[in-house]
């Protein structure tokens, strides 16, 4: 027997089960029927034959679920076969642009009533979480290609300090020279005050905090949730920005929080340094939670006017003030119209629809049935970005 050590994987021994947590929030089950002899040396260490736990761990891991929502979910790693291009749920996304985003896990706390994807507790979709080596280790192969100076943005389908590799990834991208700045959105619900201080050595990092109501009873009635703790999201947003960067950007939905943002603007005013604030007009979006009618543009940029000459603050932020600028587009390996072969690797974030494979990119087909390393023939829909949607022929 060996002795095996685990750093995203922990395991409880149950009734008749060895239970299997990755990352802290999404478990697997492995009867104990199918085990080899073994012993649990503690949480994170196990003794047993090597070769047939790691059979079974990649047999059970496919079969993980979302601790928070009991969503099943896809650890996408370097041995998944799935790329971490071609999806704009996981992995990176790249505009062609000097703000590369990557995307590392969806799932979020919160239930926001005007979120774009209809993420939180509430969710019934289907998850993701990615390997954090195997997002820098391919992160590199993109950052040579740019060959420019970027910023990464950490901007997930939902929260991302849910994901427990948060920090290291950070502190990974904090050592690439070719980054200059790594922005990561979050509700800071999730936040401590340790968790900032062990980012203070970042210099290069911005908090991107949305922050929507500063009254207790509308923060809640925004967030979806009512154990929403708005004294804590508050104290923590102050106490990052002694320590970091930090960015303000609430999202204003008619009738709902429009009569908070005096007062969100009060309080960034009286942060300890001066921070940003960029107000967001609430879109309407086909897969979002739509409670009321967006604004048009015109009466949105005609009310945020009347409210900077009132308190004498710019309330927009546009790509020039980050100073994001287009890079050179990355070569696709098929275009709209193009009918390509395919393997199916794992469900898509809907109900049936899958991801399937082909050239080192993953492709969203709507309309399929799941059924894993089937071969499948798709007429590429959409191929924007590298984002691609694919129809199943």
């Amino acid at each position: 027997m060996q002795t095996l050590t685990f750093e995203t994987l922990s395991f409880q021994e149950q009734e008749d089960v060895l239970q299997v947590t990755l990352l802290k929030l999404f478990t697997a089950e492995i009867p104990l029927t199918e085990m080899p002899e073994y012993t649990l040396l503690n949480e994170n260490t196990i003794e047993t034959e090597e070769k047939k736990f790691s059979l079974l761990l990649s047999k059970h891991l496919n079969t993980l679920k979302n601790k928070l929502t009991g969503n099943k979910a896809t650890y996408v790693h370097q041995n998944s076969g799935i790329p971490l291009l071609g999806s704009v749920i996981f992995g990176i996304t790249y505009r062609n642009s000097s703000l590369i985003e990557l995307k590392t896990v969806t799932s979020c706390n919160l239930d926001c009533v005007y979120c774009s994807i209809s993420e939180g507790l509430s969710s019934k979709k289907h998850d993701f979480v990615v390997e954090k080596d195997y997002l820098v280790n391919e992160l590199k192969k993109l950052l040579r290609f740019v060959n420019e100076p970027v910023e990464i943005h950490i901007g997930v389908q939902g929260e991302p300090f849910l994901y427990a590799d948060t920090i290291p990834l950070i502190n990974d991208l904090q050592n690439l020279e070719q980054i200059h700045t790594i922005s990561i959105n979050t509700n800071a619900t999730l936040l401590t005050k340790e968790i900032i201080d062990q980012l203070e050595k970042n210099t290069k990092l911005r908090y991107n905090f949305s922050l929507d109501a500063m009254d207790e009873e509308a923060a809640k009635k925004m967030s979806g949730v009512n154990n929403y703790n708005l004294k804590h999201v508050l104290e923590m947003i102050r106490y990052a920005t002694e320590k970091s960067s930090v960015l303000i950007a609430p999202v204003c939905v008619p009738g709902y929080n429009d009569q908070e943002m005096e007062n969100i603007i009060k309080f960034v005013k009286s942060l300890p340094k001066k921070v940003p604030i960029g107000i967001q007009n609430f879109l309407y979006y086909k897969t979002g939670r739509n409670p009321v009618k967006a604004k048009s543009w015109e009466e949105f940029f005609a009310w945020i006017k009347q409210l900077e000459e009132k308190h004498q603050i710019s309330l927009k932020v546009t790509k020039e003030d980050f100073n994001i600028k287009n890079t050179k587009e990355l070569p696709k390996p098929f275009h709209a119209g193009k009918i390509v072969n395919a393997v199916i690797k794992c469900p898509d974030r809907f109900s049936n629809s899958v991801i399937a494979v082909s050239k080192e990119r993953c492709i969203s087909v709507p309309d399929c049935q799941f059924k894993q390393d089937k071969m499948i023939r798709v007429k590429i829909t959409r191929d924007k970005h590298n984002i691609f949607t694919g129809k199943l022929m």
